[in-house]
Parts: C-alpha cells; sequence; structure tokens
C-alpha cells in the first residue's frame, strides 16, 4: 500500500494528510481524523492526487472542526506543566522549568543557564503559568520586531514597516488586517525562528493579497521556496507548543 503526504489550506491554517491508495473499484476517497491529530485518506489507486485533494477540501470545514475537538481534548488530558523539572519550548528548544519560592519578590520568569527560572511568593501552578505567560509575551515582542526586520528585505511590495500587535489566539499563528496591522500569537515563540519567519512572511503577503489566491502562493514561493515544509513542520510540532 502506497503513502503520500499531501495538503490542503483552510483559512490560515495548512492541514496535512497522508493518502493511502486501496484496491476498492468504487470510486470513493474516505476521510479519517485520527485522535492523535492526524489526517488519514483513502483513496483508489486509479484516483488522480487533484481529484483526491478537491474531495478533502469539500470537507475541509468537516475536518478543521475534528482536529480542533481532538486538540482540546487533547489539551485536557494532557495538561501544562507548572512544576521544577517540567519542560517547556522556546524558539524550537525544550528548556527544563526551575521554579523558585521568594516571598521577597515580585513574580518573574527569565532563561538563565540553560533554564527557565520561574520566581513566585506562593508555590502555586496557576502562579507559575502567569509568569510563563508574561515571559513569553515579552520575548515574543522582541523576537517578533527582529525577525519582521530581518525578513522585510524580501517582501518589495511592502512600503511601510507595518506595525505588529501581540494576542493571544486560540487557532491562529497570525493575522493581517486590511489596514496593514500584523497580529501574531505570543506562543509562536516557542517555535523555531524560521517558522516565525514564515508566518510572518505569509501575513506580509496578506497585505498585497488578502486571499489565498494564486498570486498569494507566487509571492510565498517568492520569498520563501521551502514554505511548504516549514508550514508543514510548524503543524505538525503546533500540539507540542500549545501544551508544552
Amino acid at each position: 500500500m502506497n503513502v503520500a503526504v499531501q495538503g490542503f489550506h483552510y483559512g490560515d491554517e495548512w492541514i496535512p494528510f497522508s493518502r493511502r491508495d486501496t484496491k476498492s473499484i468504487a470510486n470513493k476517497v474516505t476521510i479519517k481524523v485520527k485522535p492523535d491529530c492526524t489526517v488519514h485518506v483513502s483513496a483508489p489507486v486509479s484516483a488522480p492526487d487533484k481529484d483526491v485533494l478537491a474531495a478533502v477540501r469539500k470537507r475541509g470545514r468537516w475536518v478543521y472542526q475534528q482536529l480542533r475537538e481532538f486538540r482540546q481534548q487533547r489539551e485536557h488530558l494532557n495538561p501544562r506543566k507548572y512544576v521544577s523539572g517540567a519542560s517547556h519550548y522556546y524558539l524550537g528548544k525544550r528548556y527544563m522549568l526551575k521554579v523558585e519560592l521568594n516571598p521577597n519578590a515580585p513574580r518573574s520568569a527569565k532563561l538563565l543557564r540553560g533554564y527557565i527560572h520561574v520566581s513566585i511568593r506562593e508555590n502555586q501552578p496557576e502562579r507559575v503559568k502567569l509568569a510563563l505567560e508574561k515571559f513569553y509575551k515579552a520575548r515574543a515582542k522582541d523576537v517578533f520586531q527582529k525577525r519582521l526586520d530581518a525578513v522585510l528585505e524580501q517582501a518589495l511590495w511592502v512600503e511601510n514597516r507595518p506595525p505588529i500587535r501581540v494576542l493571544t489566539m486560540q487557532t491562529q499563528w497570525g493575522s493581517c488586517s486590511p489596514k496593514g496591522r500584523i497580529t501574531l500569537n505570543p506562543l509562536l515563540v516557542k517555535a523555531p525562528r524560521e517558522c516565525i519567519d514564515y508566518v510572518i512572511l505569509h501575513e506580509l503577503c496578506h497585505i498585497a493579497e488578502h486571499n489565498h489566491s494564486e498570486r498569494f502562493y507566487r509571492l510565498m514561493s517568492q520569498v520563501m521556496p521551502n514554505w511548504e515544509k516549514v508550514k508543514l513542520r510548524l503543524d505538525q510540532m503546533a500540539g507540542r507548543v500549545f501544551n508544552s
């Protein structure tokens, strides 16, 4: 049985799926979304890839909703850990958490000697969580501005440096307003720099083309020829990023 990886866009999300060829005579495409958030498509050997892709896109909303439900279930079953020894991502790397009690110091979090050090006044996981959220948001503001400066030279259609807003979102890494303001999810700072660059370039392309048109993807390919591989890498680690 041959297996091939394809994918499609639903809104701003790239959804990869594996195609498995079957010997079925009936010209039927079967789609299954697994609890581990992988999408499997079975189709007859004779079915062209474009026809299979069209069938999956037709049920794109259903696939997206199934993925969203499974992600929420996984988050419930595997809650984030906010204790010493737990690991959390930053720029694509895992860092061990060190929680220290200090009744006389304000709540804080910082990178120090290969650890994320969190100082709290009371030993409560919720306080550790708040410290980490503040840490990621502060880091994100700095990193996103630097990565924007780094990739702007490639976006020749952008006349003025767009403003960036950092806002926690449930299902998106980023968005671009009609006026050109870019909004980025602070959790994106957990991903590798290449993935951050991809999302920023994606939103910069929306300044020229607000829809996911042929022109949009042509721009993406010009500024980041391997963008599909980078997007797939980001999607594959999304569960770990949101639950670490």
